[in-house]
């Protein structure tokens, strides 16, 4: 039989490595790469509700905002920072409520953007689109929350099929992304917005349905995000689940897992 000297060893041995796999995992988390669920249909069709993802931190370097429990909160701007490039897609500190958002990049600093008739004008230029077709999917509650897409034939019941008119955008660096249509919405014409030095301006692919720069921040909106607040790039989609729990394995979307994401 063991003894209780060997007992108490084992004891000691487990709590030990149990402690290393946590101060791996914290440095992980830290430093490199940060857990991300999609919880909104805002950058629908890109990203769906209920994809999981590592968000690169090392991409943009490290400010106060990129590590978890305020670890980072001696940094004052960045360290190591380089700058994103236009149509990357970011999570970032929302400068006034703190929350986690995910967005895609539109305008750099000293950038013009507006809308105008649903196109993208940056600089005074509008952005090249061409036709994507149709994006569909079931009229059905999504997520762990339980939300309703918005369709652009509402009404549509239950089970029912759920369009969004699909766009291909061409953004002046040659990023080509989608972007979704619901319906005519205020946010399709703004007024010319002109991104201070060392801000970013952000939109959903999503456009009628998103929370973004478009909106100042004094209308619970996004405004434009200072550089410090980005938190990473994301990259590929590791996982995704359409159901309720990630445990609901017949909801898995076997055909999102590893998707780089562009």
């Amino acid at each position: 039989m063991a003894s209780k000297a060997d007992k108490d060893g084992g004891i000691v041995e487990t709590v030990k490595t149990i402690v290393y796999a946590l101060l791996i995992a914290g440095i992980f988390r830290t430093l490199f790469f940060q857990p991300f669920w999609i919880p909104s249909g805002s950058m629908k069709d890109t990203l769906l509700i209920g994809d999981f993802l590592f968000v690169n931190k090392m991409a943009y370097g490290y400010s106060q905002y990129s590590c978890p429990f305020g670890v980072c909160g001696f940094v004052d701007g960045r360290i190591m920072g380089s700058m994103p490039e236009r149509g990357d897609v970011v999570v970032f500190r929302h400068p006034v409520n703190g929350s986690d958002f995910i967005k895609r990049l539109i305008g750099l600093p000293g950038d013009r953007v507006q809308m105008k008739d649903g196109v993208l004008y940056i600089n005074d230029e509008a952005v090249k689109t061409e036709p994507g077709g149709v994006f569909e999917e079931t009229y059905e509650k999504q997520g762990p929350v339980g939300g309703e897409p918005q369709c652009e034939n509402a009404p549509v019941g239950f089970g029912g099929l759920c369009e969004k008119t699909r766009t291909y955008e061409t953004l002046p660096n040659g990023v080509r992304h989608s972007t979704l249509n619901i319906r005519d919405s205020g946010a399709d014409n703004t007024p010319v917005y002109t991104v201070p030095e060392g801000h970013f301006f952000f939109m959903g692919d999503n456009r009628d349905n998103s929370n973004d720069s478009r909106f100042p921040q004094a209308a619970r909106g996004v405004g434009m995000v200072p550089f410090e607040n980005l938190i990473g790039r994301a990259d590929r989609v590791m996982f995704s689940s359409a159901g309720r729990s990630i445990f609901f394995f017949w909801t898995w979307r076997a055909d999102r897992f590893f998707k780089k994401i562009e």
